[in-house]
Order: structure tokens, then sequence, then C-alpha cells
């Protein structure tokens, strides 16, 4: 299998997407959204406020509850010169929970706009105090931008910042700017601060929004509730490489990004209780789920792999043949948990699905309508078999919208 994969060509996954298609803006009410199911090959037209009615009542949602951050920040040199800082992950500390905490200084792997014009030395950001009452701001505010190392397409920044009372997490909310995808050509505007949040989002790390959850609402989650069914949480904080088109010809030269992912232990428990009716809320719940599987692949080999090393490659799946059954590697993972005194697995992937992956637990997606040449469109045309371009032609005929403010499909039971 590895070897075929030389032979997915990138561009046998582009179609014409018109910028009319693409949504600049969501819809007032965010399940009046137009919902393409596709089952079992036969392709319809709902609106997303169905969705309850159109799932079994034994079926298990799950959710990635991660909130995008105000990860842009707009530097200003004396020459009048701008440089955007585009905050991705945090590298020290490493883990997000703590560089939010930091109130001094923190490092962070970033993206910088207008690079050229920053050869050397530090950046300053001042925000002067404000009168408003419920400001965190006590006094001036100098945020510092220091270059500490570059490594391909990415800079290692040092933030740092004169009010110890403030944490990252308060200078991001106060200086940063929510980072809208940037094939809606606009500039973020306040009411994006919402729109751009699913309504179940809790755990600050995305700087993108993980789309498929914007139709939801409190309607449907108790449409949802009312029927039965049970829906779930999983973490995975989403990265800028998600959404960027594969440059390389074929996906064998294409390098996936690593993503932390978190999932709780009784959300494993749940999902073994449910494992034919796995429903996967957006392309970061497939992959989070899917690499619970190889997680407890390697668990099988390596029960006593130290929970720092938990790390899905990109191709292991297509490299590493394994006949292990959903459910003992889901059991293989509660049972390293349980041994280790853990809530919860923490892990890295860079599981890349595409044509030729084999689903283990997952049995339907929601996901939104994708770009072109997209790692996510290559994970659609796996889930669908190849039958992706009978959807997205539906979809333009039928002028759905595209892309994270636009429409969705539900995909069932196509493996």
């Amino acid at each position: 299998m590895f070897q075929q994969l030389q032979h997915i060509l990138i561009e046998d996954y582009n179609y014409r997407l018109p910028d009319t298609y693409i949504a600049k803006f969501p819809l007032e009410k965010r399940d009046e959204s137009k919902l393409l199911v596709y089952e079992q090959g036969q392709i319809s037209e709902k609106k997303f406020n169905d969705l309850p009615s159109l799932l079994p009542s034994d079926s298990l949602l799950l959710f990635n509850n991660t909130k995008v951050i105000q990860a842009r920040l707009r530097f200003k040199k004396e020459s009048g010169a701008q440089i955007e800082i585009f905050c991705l992950e945090p590298h020290k500390p490493s883990d997000y929970l703590s560089a939010f905490q930091q109130t001094q200084s923190c490092q962070w792997k970033c993206m910088v706009g207008n690079l050229k014009k920053w050869k050397e030395g530090k950046l300053t950001l001042d925000i002067e105090k404000t009168n408003s009452s419920a400001s965190p701001i006590n006094t001036s505010l100098r945020i510092t931008a220091e270059k500490i190392a570059t490594e391909g397409n990415t800079h290692l920044i040092r933030f740092s910042w004169n009010n110890t009372q403030l944490s990252f997490a308060d200078i991001l909310d106060i200086a940063g700017e929510l980072p809208i995808p940037p094939y809606l050509h606009r500039q973020t505007i306040e009411k994006d601060k919402e729109t751009y949040q699913t309504i179940y989002s809790s755990i600050k790390g995305s700087v993108a929004a993980p789309t498929a959850g914007l139709h939801f609402t409190p309607e449907v989650f108790e449409a949802l509730k009312r029927k039965g069914i049970s829906t779930e949480e999983i973490t995975l904080h989403v990265g800028a490489g998600t959404f960027q088109q594969v440059k390389s010809e074929s996906i064998h030269a294409h390098s996936m990004h690593a993503e932390m992912i978190v999932v709780n232990k009784s959300t494993i428990e749940q999902l073994l209780l449910k494992l034919n009716c796995i429903v996967a809320v957006g392309t970061t719940s497939v992959r989070t789920l899917e690499s619970l599987y190889y997680i407890g692949v390697l668990l099988e080999n390596n029960p006593t792999l130290p929970p720092d090393a938990i790390k899905i490659e990109q191709w292991l799946p297509y490299q590493q043949k394994s006949a292990l059954s959903p459910q003992k590697a889901l059991e293989n993972i509660l049972l390293y948990l349980t041994k280790n005194n853990c809530d919860e697995l923490q892990a890295s992937t860079q599981i890349i699905i595409v044509p030729g992956y084999q689903f283990k637990l997952v049995k339907s997606i929601i996901t939104n309508f994708h770009q072109p040449k997209s790692t996510l469109l290559l994970l659609v045309s796996a889930y669908l078999k190849g039958d992706w371009k009978r959807v997205y032609d539906y979809a333009l005929s039928h002028n759905f919208r595209f892309l994270s403010y636009g429409d969705s499909c539900l995909l069932i039971n196509s493996n």
C-alpha cells in the first residue's frame, strides 16, 4: 500500500471553485444551512436542523471542543512597516495550558508576515490603558517579540510583556486578532469572535475552527437529546497546516503536521459501547478517532511506552498492517490509562487519511466542503471510495456554500 501512495496525484483532487461559492459570512441562524446527505451512493438535500431525524437513535457523535485563540498579533516597526506574527503552537513551555498561564514571557512557533522587513532586533506593541472598568490593563502595556530561531517556514518567537498580572492568554485576548481563513479575503470583524467558534468550544488552542461544528445550535442539541443520541467530546487543536493545499505532485511527498490530541478515559469507554455507530463531527474528530486505533496498536506491541512517546507517524497506517480489532485497540488504551493512573490520553498524531485508507472507528462523518487539492478533500475521497466528485458536482450545481462558513454534508456508512 505504501508504494501505491506515490501514484495518488494531487491534481486528481482539483476542482473549479468560483469565489462566489465561498461563503464570506455565516448565515444568521447556524442550523438553517444546507446539508447534503450521502447515503450508500444516494445524494439528497436537507437542512442542517434535520440532522437528528437522519441519524439512528443509538448514534454517538464525537465533537472537537477546541477553541480558536486570537492568534494573530500585529507589530509595527519604527519605519512604519507592519509585521504580522501568527502564533501556531507553544514551544516553551510546550503544553497549551502552561503556555497560556505564563505571566512574563513564553516562546511560540509562529508564522511571520512581511518577514523581509524584520531582519533583526525586537518588535514592540504598545497598548495604552483604557477607561473601561472591565479592562484587565491597569497601566500601559508593552509586548515585545524577538526571533530566536528559524525552521523552514516557521519561526521561534519569544514574547515578553511588562505586566506580570497578565497571562499570555490575557495578552492574546487584549492584543490578538481572531485568524479567520485567508480565502475569505476580508478583515476579521467583531462578530467573528462569536460566529467563528462552535457553541461548545471550551479548550483554547486552535488557530482555525473545526468548522463542521459551527452548524450546531442549542436547538439541534436538544433534538439529539430527545432522540436519545449520545454525544462526547475530544480535543485536537487545529493547526494552520490543516487547511493548506498540498504543494507536491503526489501525496507521497507531502509532509503532514503533528497535532496534540486529548481524549478522556470515559470517552473511550463510551466508544467501546458504541463501536458500530460512531459519527465524527468534522475531519479533526475523524483524525483523532482513527489515531486512537493506531495508538491501541502501538500499545499492543509496547504496553510500557512512556506517555510522551505515544506518537502516530504520518504513514503508519500504510506501513504497518494490523489485524487488531477496534475493540481490542480501545481496550489496550483503557488498560494503559488504568495502569498509569491517568484520566485522559494525551498523544501526538500526524496521521494522514488518503484514498486506500481503511477506516477503523468512524462509521459516519459530518463535514463542510473543502478546498481543492487539500488533505481534507483526500480524506473525504477515502471515505467515499473515490466518489467525491459526484458529491462536489452536486453541491456546486445546487448552490451550496463552500468552506469554513459554508454548508455541510452528512456521509453515512459508505465504508
